[in-house]
């Protein structure tokens, strides 16, 4: 009778366990993205040039 290798189910395990987190943490930033990407829709960022120079005087 073969013995069972503990080794290489534990490496297995491991494996999906890092692949389910890594699925969770892809979907997680797909969902950020995505919120981001609506909220900058909706309110469009002020662009640096339509910015007022400050007013420097020299001395």
């Amino acid at each position: 009778m073969a013995k069972p290798n503990f080794k290489f189910q534990k490496r297995q395990k491991e494996l999906d366990r890092k692949k389910k987190q890594d699925e969770k943490m892809q979907r997680k930033q797909e969902r950020e993205t995505a919120s981001t990407k609506d909220d900058s829709d909706a309110v469009p960022a002020p662009e640096e040039d339509a910015l007022p120079l400050p007013i420097t005087t020299s001395h």
